[in-house]
């Protein structure tokens, strides 16, 4: 069917471009570079009443609506209907005498934490600063203070957000609880989210950074972490990633070509403290590289060392319902610095201490149990997307299945492999409260999502 966009563009400032017009693909283009979207049409919204008017036209129309402000969770092509794109919506305000920030849809964490960091604030993000803020919220998110401070969506104050007609509608825990309940954790189909206002944390320093083994200390190094998690503080937030490090020109050549294990390590307090309580990973085994010190808290998303620039990727991460020592001998034996595999991390991060308390009045958050995440990021070479990575992956999981959870959160589960598996990321009982209150705000089911 061939749509007139000339009314859609009179509607919006903002702008409204098909596969013809110079300047889509641009527009079009996520974070992974292995998937080109081709919608029917692209709406760069640079206002809510733009994200109104152009729900308000997908829904007369017949239009399905995605939408995607940095693209890092845009995993499958997007061939059809409408994107909305909200890279525009990029303001943030912040109150220092209530510590709330009213943040724009298409900001990413880094300009947040920029524009908090001299006040001595912070907010509850991601382990990467160039990760969108809200659909980072939107499935929970959990960062480098998972523990001490929970998930990101346990911070969110209140949503405003276009519905399934074009209606513009305001969710907290006063208004549309029911709505505001569903996108603390729900993820897509509920709106377009245009602005999200998140409480900040009183933080202007942690003692943080990682510890860096070579190959021949990674199974001692991990195996001590392993028995670290079992005590840890739950102030502390820590991860252990196998790291097969691309031989690439730019990288440092101190870690250019290696196999290497990062101990990552973040508490939320004074030098001295986190020293003490950092004590048993410093003598795990030599330290190859030890980059633990006092941060400020505007270089949090260095502690993870995520890719700066968007590029090709395979990343899949499963839930896990405990860490032990068979665990370690698992990994060691799939991603041990001796194996050939098609993976540059495999990376665990400890949960549990706030993660697991969910909030007054409850969320829809997933995993919310989990001990851990597991997650697998596929060397960047595209070939090997389609069945050696996937493959391996599926080894790995296979031989790890007594430890993976039975549900997964949302952010870390998709892309879907099936319906069930999408239906089981949530416990029965949220899914299907998340399917009635999609239902209730976009009843013509304009916003896809899920299978």
């Amino acid at each position: 069917m061939m749509l007139d966009f000339a009314s859609l563009r009179a509607a919006v400032s903002g702008p409204v471009l098909t596969p013809a017009d110079p300047g889509f693909s641009e527009e079009v283009t996520g974070w992974l570079l292995n998937y080109s979207h081709t919608p029917d049409v692209v709406v760069g919204v640079a206002s809510v009443e733009d994200a109104a008017a152009a729900v308000a036209f997908a829904h007369a129309n017949d239009l399905p609506v995605r939408v995607q402000a940095t693209g890092h969770g845009a995993d499958t092509p997007i061939t059809d209907g409408m994107l909305i794109t909200t890279k525009r919506l990029d303001s943030v305000e912040i109150d220092t005498r209530t510590r709330l920030a009213t943040i724009g849809a298409g900001l990413a964490w880094a300009s947040v934490v920029a524009a908090a960091a001299p006040l001595g604030l912070a907010p509850i993000t991601g382990s990467s600063g160039t990760v969108g803020a809200v659909g980072f919220l939107l499935g929970g998110g959990l960062g480098p203070l998972a523990r001490s401070h929970g998930f990101g969506s346990d911070w969110v104050r209140e949503f405003q957000v276009v519905t399934g007609g074009g209606e513009i509608e305001l969710a907290s825990a006063d208004e549309n609880s029911d709505l505001f309940w569903a996108l603390r954790g729900g993820k897509g189909g509920l709106g377009v989210v245009t602005r999200v206002t998140v409480e900040l944390a009183p933080l202007a320093s942690i003692y943080g950074g990682s510890l860096t083994f070579d190959a021949p200390d990674i199974d001692a190094a991990l195996r001590a972490w392993i028995d670290y998690t079992a005590t840890a503080d739950p102030r502390v937030s820590t991860s252990a990633a196998i790291m097969r490090v691309p031989d690439f020109p730019f990288i440092p050549e101190a870690i250019r070509g290696r196999t290497l294990l990062a101990l990552r390590f973040a508490y939320p307090g004074d030098a001295a403290t986190g020293e003490k309580l950092a004590a048993p990973l410093r003598s795990a085994a030599p330290v190859y590289i030890d980059a633990l010190a006092e941060l400020p808290v505007g270089q949090l998303d260095t502690i993870h060392a995520d890719p700066p620039n968007p590029a090709m990727g395979w990343v899949r991460a499963r839930a896990l319902n405990g860490l032990d020592a068979n665990l370690a001998s698992t990994m060691l034996n799939f991603a041990g610095a001796d194996k050939q595999i098609p993976f540059v991390s495999v990376e665990i991060r400890h949960l549990g201490a706030a993660t697991q308390t969910d909030v007054p009045g409850g969320s829809a958050v997933s995993g919310r149990n989990a001990k851990a995440t597991l997650t697998l990021v596929g060397t960047p070479n595209p070939e090997l997307f389609e069945t050696v990575v996937p493959r391996a992956a599926a080894s790995f999981w296979q031989a790890a299945a007594s430890w993976i959870d039975a549900q997964n959160n949302i952010n870390f589960a998709s892309p879907f492999d099936s319906k069930s598996a999408y239906e089981s990321i949530w416990p029965a009982e949220y899914f299907a409260r998340l399917a009635t209150i999609r239902r209730k705000y976009d009843p013509k089911g304009v916003f896809i999502y899920g299978l």
